[in-house]
């Protein structure tokens, strides 16, 4: 899933490569992911780029005070590319949700794809006049890389469950997913299973350091990325996120695994939860 670093490098992107160009034909590929009918999609077209931007992990393009917004969830991309078919494309056939058209200042037709892949499809595209008319950036905590010290430590003060759970939940706070919060907690050497309104003042400052260090790191390597390579760049910054079985970069030990129905998060026990390996119950609903 496209997480802070990701999304805000996408904004990014659009920002050096769609602004100043005018929105040309908009295809629709998958129906289903437009949540919203007024305006139309269509209102998008012949209207000028003026900025794009990010609210948690929901990625918006300014079309002169309409906004397109999607929200790429767990298998979503954006795709640029400077020569697009011409031909629209089959409804209901591959990956490709939406294709936006564009036309530059400088002549050129270059046009981004909304993708999915798999089955499951949860994409989403509204289009507003205000961000905050989406359901899920209304109900947004402030953003992970906003946050202040103070305001975080209340945070975890007032939030019951497991940390883990409390960092990827985005009405607490907003940007920060499963792969990132495995980074963080591992960076602060902090238990997923740790309660978190009972984290020592300690422990919250050093959650609160991991996760500027870790974000902040993050977009530093994503922002200035062709979109098609911020994948990878994700994948190689990790230091336990998807590294079942491999040994932890900092002490050596072995990173483990909690798998549930439909996820999983990875630790490493002597840098986290003194050598204790955590119970892999999949019928969980830790992360529900």
């Amino acid at each position: 899933m496209p997480e802070l670093p990701e999304v805000e490098a996408l904004a990014q992107f659009l920002r050096e490569h769609a602004v100043g160009a005018v929105v040309g034909r908009i295809d629709i590929a998958a129906l289903s992911a437009i949540k919203t009918f007024d305006p139309p999609v269509t209102a998008l077209s012949g209207r000028d780029v003026t900025g794009a931007g990010r609210w948690g992990k929901f990625l918006g393009m300014d079309c002169g005070g309409l906004w397109l917004i999607t929200h790429l969830s767990r298998a979503g991309w954006l795709r640029w590319t400077d020569n697009p078919s011409v031909s629209p494309p089959k409804p209901g056939r591959g990956p490709l949700a939406l294709r936006v058209h564009f036309f530059t200042p400088e002549g050129a037709t270059p046009a981004f794809d909304l993708t999915e892949a798999g089955t499951k499809k949860r994409l989403a595209v509204y289009i507003v006049n205000d961000p905050a008319q989406v359901p899920g950036i209304a109900r947004l905590g402030p953003d992970a890389l906003a946050v202040t010290e103070p305001q975080f430590a209340e945070l975890l003060a007032a939030a019951p469950g497991r940390i883990k759970n409390v960092l990827v939940d985005q009405t607490v706070l907003a940007g920060i997913g499963n792969a990132y919060s495995d980074e963080i907690l591992h960076t602060a050497k902090i238990s997923p299973f740790a309660t978190a309104k009972t984290l020592s003042a300690a422990k919250v400052a050093d959650l609160y350091a991991a996760m500027r260090t870790v974000l902040a790191d993050a977009v530093a390597r994503s922002v200035g990325q062709d979109a098609a390579r911020l994948k990878g760049e994700k994948r190689s910054g990790m230091r336990v996120h998807a590294r079942t079985g491999l040994p932890c970069p900092v002490c050596g030990d072995t990173v483990r695994e909690v798998a549930f129905t439909d996820r999983s998060f990875q630790y490493c026990p002597t840098c986290q939860t003194g050598g204790k390996i955590l119970a892999d119950r999949r019928m969980s609903r830790l992360l529900k």
